[in-house]
């Protein structure tokens, strides 16, 4: 029998070990010394609410499925019909194949065939590689054709510090700017978080905040990284983003078929929703061949 996500790429390094499937090449299990610090899936389940997975050639919602680039209108398919919009790229369920699979790193490979509403060929590779400071994810996209591509990546971790609910964690966010949304959850503004609640520049509890909101205008270390924290009763965990990613998409999962608030999810992401229309943030690769075909991003998990 073949589980739900397909082969299991079992790693370990310093304490940390980590399980990445061949559907979505998603991370299910990540730990340091046996004590889970993102909310994953079980071997015989199906991934729910997008744990773990990557998301390319687009993080987010499309509205309408619909946008322009080069001259073309182009309509991808909904696959959040309630929504009427395209959802979080096209590979989350692809099945991706092993470039190299080490003790304690796995990179796999997936391309994306022209298909109508995104007519250009991509190669998608990511590497997960762990070693005494945590986890350490690259992203990296290729395009094959001849003409200009859009693009944007993001991934979908979900952090925890223990057991329980996400109410007495504390959270430190170094962003600026909440994104609003409308019914849809389409971008229509910001606002500067200053004074709202959701200002966590400065670690605080979560408590009964509710989250589904993308954050930019990152605060960054001296190395170009954004560090978000999140600190429980005994345990911390700190995903670090480089300077390609500005968002973060912060999700609480409060709907019981979600999690019900026992992990928090934060999103890397090159550009927000609904990049394709709006041009914000958007990655264009050059044609295959030329300067700029390629685009790299990296992120990573570690416990404090």
């Amino acid at each position: 029998m073949v589980a739900p996500s397909g082969e299991q790429y079992d790693i370990s390094a310093a304490g940390y070990r980590a399980v990445v499937t061949e559907s979505g090449a998603a991370l299910r299990v990540l730990e340091y010394d046996g004590r889970p610090i993102v909310d994953g899936f079980a071997e015989d389940e199906l991934c729910r609410s997008g744990r773990g997975q990557l998301l390319m050639p687009w993080p987010g919602r499309i509205e309408d499925g619909r946008y322009t680039f080069g001259g073309r209108e182009l309509q991808l398919p909904w696959t959040e019909p309630g929504r009427r919009t395209a959802h979080h790229g096209l590979v989350r369920w692809a099945a991706w194949t092993v470039v190299e699979h080490t003790s304690g790193s796995v990179s796999l490979l997936h391309r994306v065939p022209a298909q109508p509403g995104y007519p250009w060929s991509l190669e998608l590779q990511v590497s997960y590689d762990l070693s005494a400071d945590g986890l350490t994810v690259t992203q990296t996209a290729t395009n094959l054709s001849d003409t200009e591509a859009p693009f944007a990546a993001g991934a979908h971790p979900y952090l925890c510090v223990g057991p329980g609910q996400i109410d007495t964690w504390e959270l430190t966010l170094p962003a600026s700017r909440r994104t609003l949304v409308d019914e849809r959850k389409l971008p229509v503004g910001s606002e500067d978080v200053e004074g709202t609640d959701f200002d966590f520049r400065i670690s605080r509890p979560i408590k009964e905040t509710v989250f589904d909101d993308a954050f930019g205008d990152l605060d960054r270390d001296p190395s170009g990284r954004t560090n978000v924290v999140l600190e429980g009763d005994r345990d911390g965990v700190t995903l670090w983003v480089d300077e390609t990613v500005n968002w973060l998409q912060v999700f609480s999962a409060d709907a019981p078929e979600q999690g019900g608030r026992r992990a928090l999810a934060i999103e890397p992401m090159t550009a927000q929703a609904n990049a394709f229309r709006t041009g914000e943030d958007l990655t264009v690769l050059a044609p295959s061949g030329q300067a700029g075909d390629d685009f790299s991003m990296s992120w990573g998990i570690r416990v404090n």
